[in-house]
């Protein structure tokens, strides 16, 4: 894999530069050292790779572990954080001292910030998001406006290597498939403002590296906790609602770890600036056959697929600002996964990467969701019948 990244910019550590001053260093930033030849070290996390990285959204579940690998091949992290700083300061250990910055961050509007941000880094990686709207920031906001002032702000300041997450089924076009003649406006908003986002972000900063990743599960994660916390389905009698029960959905998720890992590859690949890398698993699950696997193997055998009513429907709609399950992620659940010209789209393979598969990691990741009653001795003596997770092909 060859290495494209070259850059010519200079660290100031933690000083802060008056207006003028950052003017004037950004126009003569081509004048400064090139990072590439302050290399330092052999590898490894007290080493130096010559990669100084902007994350935003770097406290999210994939923000961690795209944090800890750029940690751990010696990058410094610059991390832009809203709120309360102790929400990040548990990434100061994904590198060595020193090499974890931050910065306040309170707006995607605040020009100023996002500058400050980003006048030291050669790489940016943007990870803003959430499943839900707040009344602070909805879709638009964050899928349309986020990347748009990242990218503009980006050119600006000279960064080289922009990379931005999306969704694997971004879509101009919304698609209900769960509908029941009421009026519901919502359906697939997230989808449409993220392919929107793509679109605007690709003609501010061409050469940007965009990852469409599937549902990403992991140890903690937000996907497969969805199917075996009781909090998003205990009202419904222990059952959980699925669009046709999930047998007409098929999903390919795929690990953080190996996203994480196409990361940092593609920081690094000459072939990476203007390439869209469609991340997915090995495997394609049909939906029903992979919730039964997890919330079995997660030890909620007494949960129960069902399907969709108009009655659920309505029970959902009265929930507002509901941040576990929404309309909208029901819709998104709803649709099977799938690449547009297989044949040609870039995967994660292209990164050097190879997928490892949800059926040897399912044990792994869903130990942190088994239930409190294995420890029963009467609970043990029952026979859970945990059904094999089986690839489909469609």
């Amino acid at each position: 894999m060859a290495s494209g990244l070259t850059t010519s910019v200079v660290r100031f550590g933690r000083q802060k530069l008056p207006a003028a001053v950052s003017t004037v260093y950004l126009q003569k930033r081509n004048a400064g050292s090139d990072l590439a030849a302050c290399k330092r070290g052999q590898g490894g996390r007290s080493s130096f790779s010559g990669v100084v990285a902007t994350v935003f959204g770097a406290s999210g579940f994939m923000g961690r572990h795209i944090v800890n690998r750029l940690g751990k091949i010696g990058s410094q992290v610059i991390i832009p954080y809203r709120g309360d700083t102790y929400r990040v300061a548990r990434m100061k250990l994904a590198g060595d001292l020193g090499q974890i910055l931050f910065t306040p961050f309170d707006s995607i509007y605040h020009e100023d910030q996002l500058r400050k941000a980003m006048m030291h880094s050669n790489v940016v990686i943007n990870l803003i998001g959430k499943e839900f709207e707040t009344k602070a920031y909805d879709y638009h906001d964050l899928f349309v406006d986020a990347p748009t002032q990242i990218a503009k702000i980006a050119k600006e300041t000279g960064v080289e290597r922009l990379i931005h997450f999306s969704h694997l089924n971004a879509d101009p076009h919304r698609t209900d498939l769960i509908y029941f003649g009421e009026n519901i406006n919502k359906g697939n908003s997230m989808l449409q403002k993220k392919w929107e986002g793509d679109q605007a972000l690709r003609e501010i900063f061409p050469e940007a590296t965009i990852f469409r990743p599937a549902d990403i599960y992991g140890i903690r994660d937000k996907y497969l906790w969805k199917y075996v916390h009781k909090t998003r389905y205990g009202y419904l009698s222990n059952k959980i609602p699925i669009w046709r029960e999930g047998h007409d959905t098929v999903k390919q998720p795929v690990f953080a770890g190996d996203v994480a890992t196409g990361v940092t590859n593609a920081i690094f690949d000459s072939d990476a600036p203007g390439s869209t890398y469609y991340c997915i698993g090995p495997e394609r699950y049909n939906l029903n056959n992979l919730v039964n696997h997890i919330t079995r193997l997660s030890h909620r055998d007494y949960w129960d697929i069902t399907d969709i009513d108009v009655a659920f429907i309505r029970k959902l709609k009265r929930q507002r600002d509901n941040r576990i399950f929404n309309f909208d992620s029901l819709q998104r659940e709803a649709l099977s996964d799938f690449i547009v010209d297989r044949d040609v789209a870039k995967t994660l393979e292209d990164l050097d990467v190879k997928p490892r598969s949800l059926r040897d990691l399912a044990t792994m990741v869903t130990n942190s969701y088994v239930n409190f009653k294995i420890l029963d001795q009467e609970y043990l003596q029952k026979q859970i019948q945990v059904p094999k997770l089986v690839p489909v092909d469609d």
